[in-house]
């Protein structure tokens, strides 16, 4: 008896393997034939009786097939309980046609332990905003969503991540300067200065930090703080009150595929021009450029 494997056959008719209970079943194979047969219960048919035969395909076997998936490249939403993290600057014109006016939106994948971030970050923050605001145009025709980007590989990029999102939950209004503090102090959170602090130690460090941006300090650390025990009724390893906010974000970065900071999109297409080491000069000459 052969293997279903070594019973590989082409042919012009498949009537005889009909014959035999057998059906045609497109797929690749070893040897990249588009039939193969599955002979598991019955002896090879490489035998005299049932000589191979070449078996032309049809022609749809060769057609372009769809795809199962589509782009997810896009403007993303921004669910309202994350609205802190949008600058607005002015008032939308309004469009000439009578739809909707619509604006630009600039999203800056930025991850805090990330040191080119804080260098685009602080560039956007102190030199291009200021730009925007003195511009009535780009005022009125750009939003800027600053989108927060986990990268595992530092550990510490999750807890101070959390923190973040404890802040836009209590303080919306204190989220960019809780984040201009946080890149600020990102030194504070790099892998060498937490490797031997318990977790809750650096919530309470991330806690004292948000307060000097005007944020409650034991508010923020009672939604970062884990339990030592697991709550009654509860169960175990079950994060901490923003893990579910977290992982939302987390999931919304990884719908349009972007995988390390900083990243930038510009009206849903990722924008590879954009550097972190671009100047206040270079801003301007991109604005202008794309904006108007």
């Amino acid at each position: 008896m052969a293997s279903p494997i070594d019973c590989i056959y082409y042919s012009t008719s498949h009537t005889s393997y009909r014959s035999l209970g057998l059906r045609m079943r497109p797929r690749l194979s070893r040897s990249f034939s588009p039939f193969v047969y599955n002979h598991s219960k019955l002896p090879c048919l490489r035998s005299a009786t049932h000589p191979p035969l070449r078996l032309k395909p049809s022609i749809s076997y060769y057609l372009p097939r769809s795809r199962q998936f589509t782009s997810t490249t896009q403007i993303m939403a921004l669910p309202p309980k994350f609205a802190g993290q949008r600058l607005l600057f002015g008032e939308p014109a309004p469009a000439a046609t009578g739809v909707a006016p619509a604006v630009h939106t600039l999203e800056l994948f930025l991850d805090y332990v990330c040191p080119f971030s804080a260098k685009q970050f602080a560039t956007v923050y102190y030199a291009v905003v200021p730009l925007i605001k003195s511009n009535a145009k780009w005022a009125s025709g750009l939003q800027i969503v600053l989108r927060q980007q986990v990268q595992p590989w530092h550990p510490s990029s999750t807890l101070v991540h959390e923190a973040g999102v404890a802040v836009l939950r209590l303080a919306p209004d204190r989220y960019w300067a809780f984040s201009d503090a946080l890149f600020r102090d990102q030194l504070s959170y790099f892998d060498e200065a937490v490797v031997e602090e318990p977790r809750n130690a650096t919530y309470k460090r991330l806690a004292k930090l948000a307060a000097t941006v005007g944020v409650d300090e034991t508010a923020v650390y009672d939604l970062l703080a884990i339990p030592d025990k697991v709550p009654e009724g509860g169960h175990a390893n079950g994060g901490n009150k923003v893990t579910d906010d977290l992982k939302v974000m987390i999931k919304m970065g990884r719908l349009v595929g972007v995988h390390v900071s900083p990243t930038v999109i510009f009206d849903g297409v990722v924008a590879n021009d954009i550097s972190s080491s671009w100047t206040k000069e270079q801003w301007q000459e991109w604005l202008t450029k794309n904006i108007g």
